[in-house]
């Protein structure tokens, strides 16, 4: 057994004995088997979204990636379309799902975005469907339910992230777009509450990707990795490397915060045929991680 291992054991071991311990418990770390390179990669499960949950699981195998975040309401498969997958999905679902990422090698990391309306019995849903799968964040935007959330997450050991869609002018009550806002929500919570940084709609948002990474230094959780050719446009992603989202300064400021949650494409254009593209930015990934 290796220092590290029996350091994360160690404090798993105290943190029963000293409940307030457990407020700076790390979650269980990803295998190293998920990174490419030096960090975890896989697809958002959005990005093939006009296809089913297990067509997507093939897909991110077929790229390259290691690792997959499932969101709600994808399809099954093709020839069960009408069985939805989430966090209500059954026994026999849920091992259907599981033979496919042991076929294609991929591992299941993360979920989202959820945001559920059941309250605190269909959080604990979420958590229970999340410790099944064995993921190690959950993604949402329900920051008004942190006081439920970060029970859970104390409970179940799981992180969560704070996800970001587009700054919204005519709603000033969404106020998530923004890191600073995002920092302010999780600053004082349990240290396995941060952000999942999506750069992509920083980007649209009009922000600096790199700057946002920055402002939520050692609270990323998890990325929802996006090239955007132009900074406060809404226009569809680009491979990586090729646009202005500066994914290599991305990367140099995620290695220097140590961070070693998912970063998970979500490639969000030719939507029938993405897979070439997609494996441009595992490659960009990979070499990086090379020099």
């Amino acid at each position: 057994m290796n220092l590290s291992k029996k350091l994360f054991q160690g404090l798993a071991v105290a943190s029963l004995l000293l409940p307030g311990l457990s407020n700076t418990l790390p979650a269980a770390p990803i295998p190293a088997e998920c990174k490419v390179g030096e960090f975890v990669v896989g697809c958002q499960a959005y990005t093939f979204n006009r296809f089913s949950v297990m067509e997507a699981i093939e897909k991110t195998a077929q790229a390259g990636g290691k690792a997959i975040e499932f969101y709600p309401g994808q399809k099954l498969s093709a020839d069960q379309p009408t069985v939805k997958w989430d966090h209500n999905a059954p026994a026999e679902v849920i091992q259907k799902v599981k033979d496919q990422l042991a076929k294609f090698h991929v591992r299941a990391v993360s979920y989202g975005v959820v945001s559920p309306n059941g309250g605190a019995a269909e959080w604990r849903k979420v958590f229970e469907f999340g410790k099944t799968m064995g993921f190690y964040s959950v993604t949402t935007e329900s920051v008004k339910e942190l006081d439920v959330i970060e029970k859970l997450v104390k409970e179940f050991d799981i992180k969560v992230g704070i996800h970001e869609h587009k700054k919204r002018e005519n709603d000033p009550g969404y106020k998530v777009w923004d890191p600073n806002y995002v920092l302010s929500v999780v600053k004082d919570r349990d240290a396995r509450i941060g952000a999942c940084a999506d750069t992509g709609h920083w980007a649209t948002s009009g922000l600096q990707p790199l700057e946002c990474i920055k402002i939520l230094h050692g609270r990323v959780v998890s990325v929802h990795l996006k090239e955007r050719k132009e900074i406060g446009k809404e226009i569809p992603d680009s491979v990586y490397g090729t646009g202005a989202s500066n994914i290599k300064g991305i990367l140099d400021e995620l290695k220097r915060q140590g961070f070693d949650g998912p970063l998970t494409i979500e490639y969000e254009n030719n939507w029938e045929n993405s897979v070439p593209d997609v494996t441009q930015c595992v490659d960009f990934i990979r070499s990086y991680s090379a020099k």
